[in-house]
């Protein structure tokens, strides 16, 4: 009897204690619900800034993707390339970089508001990397960007910038204008002056988007970042030059590319010899530098022709220093160039003319 009860007592501690361990390890009746939200705080200045300016903004930004079509092989299929654009009026026209377009045979482009549209190049400037695109047919068309000035630009300023990196779409980065007057390559052999250096993350696909002040202005057009993935230095075109460059382009297709028509040797060659200014290689027939009485190398005989070291009376050292000149002089101007003639410094006068190629 007395056995059997204390089995019965150590069977009911057994029950008691699994009874209690589940007690504990179930969860209690006020943590199975949510927590309570707590009430958001002031936001802070920038930040409401940061807010105000991407719901002003971001519907005028677009995405853009350029096709061009391979003709090498049936199997090498399309070359796609991205890049990101603007509105800029009330016609459709869309601002972006001439590298997110060149050389594509078909361009679709995606509103904010997921409609996607084709577009038409409308014109291109390859010498300071920029190109505008017109809509077909939106069914509501977003409205331009304010447009502000770089002129009246400060280091240190907020700088915001909206594009699509890595295909992400309506992506909004902030930061600061790092450094004025940069001068940046292009495609086309030429430096853009006055380049606004910005530490806002600039990556793959941000090309062609706007850069913006705290006003939400455009004070410029990303175009570029000097490694693959943005380490705090990308670059935008200023936006006085975006001004002057794409209603000229609506215009007319193209803006004129002052020259006088000589054939430059590359830098590499004129540093190997040792040579300061630019080598003539050869002044192109017809050409205000032909007319002009510029020489070229003399192949047969080896000899170096005429060397370019200064224009309008300032030291010319590379092909982009004597282009910035000639900008500044304008087709129809004429330059005076001081060159290097079998070692004699000679004076020549040679009118600046327009050297693109038609569109």
């Amino acid at each position: 009897m007395m056995t059997r009860l204390l089995s019965r007592m150590s069977f009911m501690s057994w029950v008691a204690l699994v009874v209690l361990a589940g007690a504990q390890q179930a969860p209690r009746a006020e943590q199975a619900v949510p927590r309570a939200i707590e009430p958001l705080g002031e936001l802070t200045a920038v930040e409401k800034k940061s807010i105000e300016v991407f719901d002003r903004v971001s519907p005028s930004v677009v995405q853009i993707v350029a096709h061009s079509k391979s003709s090498d092989s049936f199997f090498s299929g399309e070359k796609t390339q991205s890049g990101t654009g603007f509105v800029w009026d009330a016609a459709g026209h869309v601002v972006t970089n001439n590298h997110v377009v060149a050389e594509t045979d078909a361009i679709s482009v995606r509103l904010s508001s997921g409609e996607i549209v084709t577009a038409e190049v409308v014109g291109l400037a390859p010498s300071c990397d920029l190109a505008v695109l017109r809509l077909k047919d939106p069914k509501k068309l977003p409205s331009p960007i304010p447009v502000g000035s770089s002129a009246e630009l400060k280091v240190g300023q907020l700088a915001f910038a909206i594009g699509n990196p890595f295909g992400l779409d309506q992506s909004l980065t902030a930061g600061i204008v790092s450094a004025l007057k940069r001068k940046l390559p292009t495609s086309a052999g030429r430096e853009i002056s006055n380049v606004i250096q910005t530490d806002a993350a600039i990556n793959p696909g941000n090309s062609g988007g706007p850069l913006l002040d705290s006003s939400g202005r455009l004070i410029g057009v990303n175009t570029a970042i000097v490694a693959p993935i943005n380490v705090g230095v990308g670059f935008a075109i200023p936006v006085d030059v975006v001004n002057r460059v794409v209603p000229e382009l609506i215009r007319a297709g193209r803006i004129p590319n002052p020259g006088i028509g000589i054939v430059a040797a590359d830098e590499e060659a004129t540093t190997r010899l040792g040579v300061t200014g630019i080598i003539v290689m050869k002044a192109v027939a017809g050409s205000p530098a032909e007319k002009a009485g510029l020489r070229g190398v003399d192949s047969k005989a080896r000899t170096l022709g005429d060397v370019i070291v200064a224009a309008n009376g300032k030291p010319v050292n590379r092909v982009p220093d004597l282009a910035a000149e000639l900008e500044q002089v304008g087709v129809g101007g004429k330059v005076q160039l001081t060159i290097n003639r079998s070692g004699q410094q000679v004076p020549v006068e040679v009118e600046v003319a327009d050297i693109a190629p038609p569109s």
